[in-house]
């Protein structure tokens, strides 16, 4: 246990290499899931929980630890299944998502692995609309689901996606005479996120679910014309099965066809985001989840 805490705390970024390190772990059963080590502060053993009134039953107390109270999701049920039963044998990884802080209560945490993102496979088409999973990948002969955190917040705390009136009644100065903007992001939660705020101010989207079908689709878009006539710009998350945020927007800034787009980087990855990075492969702007005014006045002000 002591060698995966020294890993998730020494571990270099991969980021713009298109690879990703995931911290492999189980709930109940044998089944392995996967959380980018990006995202991840800490594990612990799980510590005595305080239980509070009127949280979510999927929150199964509160944790004291280095000053901050943190709250503590069940991901088994949050997820549908039954609760994770012997807490003093249980884990809690400590993550940031989306500027906030919480722990993940887990069975048993394995190992980290180093992987290509172009391992990292979008979820079988037969896995439904109703389930948890962004991406799956495979790790000695066994599926491992990479999950979707983001839709397991919101369903436990629901981030507003209202823009404020103030932003609403400016949209019109802002027109994108026509032309949609191109979203990218794994999670289904998070593309209806960035729908319903530029819906607010006008702007239409066209919706993608990885960097590769994004690029994919702006190549095809180019054969037609030039690219800025037909999209205004692009938001783009870091993580994404087949290929990453920034080896997306990297490829963009070295074709022809596609280098003056305007790209921005929306990514749940707040705490752990390189300024450097973001510099090296050309984006224009980068903003930390989810806060739909922050992203109505940066799509606006690109405009």
């Amino acid at each position: 246990m002591a060698g995966i805490l020294d890993s998730v705390n020494q571990r270099t970024q991969l980021v713009g290499q298109n690879r990703l390190e995931l911290l492999l772990f189980r709930l109940n059963g044998r089944q392995r899931f996967g959380i980018n080590v990006f995202k991840v502060r800490e594990v612990l053993q799980c510590p005595p929980l305080t239980v509070m009134p009127k949280l979510n039953p999927c929150i199964r107390g509160v944790a004291h630890i280095r000053g901050q109270t943190i709250s503590v999701i069940d991901i088994s049920m949050a997820m549908g299944n039954r609760p994770i039963a012997d807490l003093s044998k249980c884990f809690i990884i400590i993550s940031e998502y989306n500027r906030s802080i919480q722990g993940f209560l887990v069975q048993s945490v394995e190992r980290i692995i180093n992987m290509n993102w172009e391992s990292i496979l979008p979820p079988p088409k037969g896995a439904g609309r109703i389930n948890y999973m962004t991406a799956v990948t495979e790790v000695d002969g066994e599926l491992v689901e990479i999950l979707d955190v983001e839709r397991i917040l919101n369903e436990i705390s629901p981030v507003s996606t209202e823009v404020s009136q103030e932003l609403v009644a400016v949209s019109t100065e802002h027109s994108t005479q026509g032309r949609p903007v191109l979203v990218a992001d794994d999670s289904s939660v998070a593309r209806k996120q960035v729908q319903r705020a530029l819906d607010a101010i006008g702007v239409q989207c066209v919706l993608a679910k990885d960097g590769r079908e994004a690029l994919n689709m702006l190549l095809e878009m180019a054969k037609n014309g030039p690219i800025k006539d037909q999209i205004a710009l692009v938001i783009s998350d870091i993580e994404m099965p087949e290929m990453d945020g920034y080896t997306f927007t990297a490829e963009i800034r070295n074709n022809p066809s596609l280098k003056d787009l305007h790209v921005i980087l929306h990514t749940s990855l707040s705490g752990v985001f390189n300024q450097a990075m973001v510099q090296k492969v050309g984006a224009n702007n980068f903003i930390a989840k989810f806060q739909p005014d922050e992203l109505a006045k940066a799509v606006q002000g690109a405009l």
